[in-house]
């Protein structure tokens, strides 16, 4: 394309749209971007209720791994999967298990994927991770995948228990994105959102939960 031709082009467009773009007015700042700690906590647990999800907030690990505990009773829970990020391993979810009479285990216990994967598919009842970032405006829980997080825990066992310091809870998807993307020199390989429990739908609109992942999410708020 020649620049005369270029330049004709853009004349014409132009001319159909009234001259040149005008300048995007001015937008206030989200009321979102306001909230306090007490009141995101309260958005988030609100909007992951509306998805089906549980939302219990507890002060330290302690009462963690009471929660965990008084889960397992209540879901007949023997054995569970753990992941091995920063969160869970702070919880010494192993040791908890023991006391407990809970079977805990990690991906690195397998030296085998087939056995990884037959175990996390057809043996644990539920998958304990951490949580990178959660997004109030939405109940959305943000897990960034890596040998420590590996993405079966959290969509392969029909309960999912997220554990989310509350300190990594933001507003809005922008506060989180721009975290997570922030190196591009050391972008994620795989990073997930998650608002509530798995759904699907059928051809007439009726809705399942569970069909193809976790039938149940519970998110444990710490701090």
């Amino acid at each position: 394309m020649t620049e005369e031709i270029r330049e004709e082009i853009l004349k014409r467009l132009e001319d159909a749209t009234g001259g040149p773009a005008k300048p995007r007015p001015y937008l206030p700042p989200l009321p979102d971007l306001f909230l306090s700690c007490e009141e995101l906590v309260v958005q988030f647990s609100e909007n992951v209720a509306l998805q089906t999800g549980v939302v219990y907030h507890v002060k330290d690990a302690e009462e963690v791994r009471a929660k965990l505990s008084e889960i397992a009773t209540r879901e007949n829970l023997s054995t569970i999967m753990v992941s091995t990020d920063a969160v869970t391993a702070s919880l010494k979810l192993a040791e908890w298990g023991k006391g407990a009479g809970i079977e805990v285990l990690t991906a690195k216990d397998f030296a085998k994927l087939e056995a990884y994967k037959d175990a996390v598919f057809n043996k644990v009842q539920a998958g304990v991770t951490g949580v990178d970032y959660a997004v109030a405006e939405s109940g959305t829980i943000c897990l960034i995948h890596d040998k420590d997080q590996p993405r079966l825990i959290s969509i392969a066992p029909v309960l999912h228990i997220a554990v989310l310091p509350v300190r990594r809870l933001f507003a809005v998807y922008e506060n989180v994105t721009d975290r997570v993307f922030a190196d591009k020199s050391n972008l994620p390989s795989h990073f997930t959102l998650i608002t509530g429990p798995s759904m699907t739908a059928d051809i007439q609109g009726g809705q399942f939960k569970g069909m193809h992942g976790p039938g149940k999410m519970i998110v444990i708020i710490i701090g």
